[in-house]
């Protein structure tokens, strides 16, 4: 069981630490899951995220302007998951990238340098044939319940 706790968050009553059943997370300022899965996993206090696309919370649709506008809705989004969970940037401690065009990754590796700070998580970056809604990136994140800072 759970409620709203704040402005599109979901807290569940489910404890973080110890043996901890996983709970989802669920937040509407990013994108609903376009399918059977949440948009974070909550479990022993880890936040695991799913993937992100770089899709409006609003509309459900991609955002106009390339990838660069892509990148950074994606991370606005990933912020906004990890917040909704009770973590944020500060905690991540491992992405995986989805590009569609690896001529493209020095625009993200700029914008997601900007987006982590002084935070330094591992990352594992994957070239790919597409992607759901012709999308030209993806990124999903592991995150350390707790930690917000960035």
């Amino acid at each position: 069981s759970g409620g709203l706790d704040g402005p599109g968050r979901v807290f569940h009553s489910a404890p973080m630490s110890g043996n901890a059943s996983p709970t989802s997370v669920k937040t509407s300022a990013a994108p609903e899951a376009i399918g059977p899965y949440s948009q974070a996993t909550l479990c022993d206090g880890w936040i695991f995220c799913s993937g992100q696309l770089g899709l409006d919370p609003q509309t459900g649709e991609l955002v106009a302007g390339g990838i660069g506008a892509q990148t950074q809705r994606i991370l606005d989004n990933l912020s906004a998951v990890l917040a909704a969970a009770g973590g944020g940037v500060g905690g991540v401690v491992r992405t995986t990238l989805y590009l569609t065009d690896m001529g493209d990754f020095p625009q993200v590796n700029e914008i997601y340098g900007r987006w982590l700070g002084e935070a330094r998580p591992a990352r594992v970056t994957v070239g790919v044939a597409t992607l759901p809604k012709g999308a030209g990136i993806a990124i999903d994140a592991i995150a350390r319940g707790g930690a917000t800072g960035g």
